[in-house]
This record gives structure tokens, C-alpha cells and sequence, in this order.
């Protein structure tokens, strides 16, 4: 009878493990496949948020508004990407910045800049924005800086400029 009983509680252990590893396989899946609508190259056509402060975004050193224009190649096979701003005038010089992208909860995504020579893994610090709305042609993303004890809302509208 032991036996029994411990052989019926060791299969219902197994069977609740293995059901676990499905619902976090298939969490996954559905992260890939809302990441995958965000494949190809996009624009910055305009970022939102209270004029009254002087947003830098993604310690880049430049103006949000030097994002406007900006070029942004989201590549899902590898998670990887790049954004290209083009600088001029009070934004400096243009400049190529390579990324790592993650989508996770089906509505976060992060990402963090890989410099030359260096590997992701060896980069721990990254930026986390959440989708907000997203159609085949179009995305936007919402960041919350702190800024003296409050939050100043950011958000990115993207656009499609090609590749699906």
C-alpha cells in the first residue's frame, strides 16, 4: 500500500512538473511571436513627454528629440539589433549603437548596447520599456525615468520603414 502511495504521488509530482515546463514553453513561444511583429526596420517619428525637462534617453548624452528620425533594425532570430541616430546640429555626430533585445510578459521589452569587442552576457545594465500599443505597421513604447521622487513618462512612436 506504501508503495502505492508513493508511487501515486511521485507520478502527480512528475506530471505537475511537466506541465509547468509546457505553460513556460509556451510563454515563451508567445513572447517570440509578439517580438516577431516587431521584425524589420523601423523610424522614430515622434517621442511624447512634459517639454519642461531635458531628457537624454539611453545615456547617449543627446536630446530625446535627436531620436526623432532615428533608425532602429529589430532582429528576432538572434535578438539582436541596432539604432542608428543621425545627429546634426545640436545632436553631435551620427553614430551606429549594436543591441540586445528581450520581449518578456508579452509587453516588456528591454534591450541593452553591446559595445565593440564585447559579448551581451558581459553587459548586466539595460533599459526596460513597455509596449504600449502595436499594429503591423506601427509600435510605441513607454519609458518612466525618475526624476526627483516622480516618474516623467516617455514614449517612442514607431513606424515601419521596410523589411516585415
Amino acid at each position: 500500500m506504501k508503495k502505492l502511495l508513493f508511487t501515486g504521488m511521485l507520478g502527480a509530482s512528475l506530471f505537475a512538473v511537466s506541465c509547468s515546463g509546457v505553460k513556460n514553453a509556451q510563454t515563451a513561444q508567445s513572447q517570440r511571436s509578439e517580438f516577431l511583429k516587431m521584425k524589420g526596420d523601423w523610424q522614430i517619428v515622434s517621442i511624447n513627454y512634459d517639454k519642461e525637462f531635458k531628457i537624454k534617453p539611453f545615456d547617449d548624452g543627446i536630446d530625446a528629440q535627436c531620436f526623432v528620425g532615428s533608425h532602429w533594425r529589430l532582429i528576432p532570430n538572434n535578438w539582436t539589433g541596432a539604432y542608428t541616430v543621425n545627429g546634426g546640429g545640436t545632436c553631435g555626430a551620427g553614430f551606429t549603437q549594436p543591441i540586445k533585445v528581450d520581449v518578456t510578459s508579452g509587453n516588456t521589452f528591454s534591450f541593452k548596447k553591446i559595445a565593440e569587442g564585447t559579448k551581451a552576457k558581459q553587459n548586466t545594465m539595460g533599459y526596460t520599456l513597455t509596449l504600449i500599443s502595436q499594429s503591423t505597421d506601427q509600435f510605441s513604447l513607454e519609458q518612466n525615468i525618475p526624476f526627483d521622487g516622480e516618474n516623467v513618462r516617455v514614449v517612442y512612436n514607431f513606424e515601419r520603414t521596410g523589411m516585415k
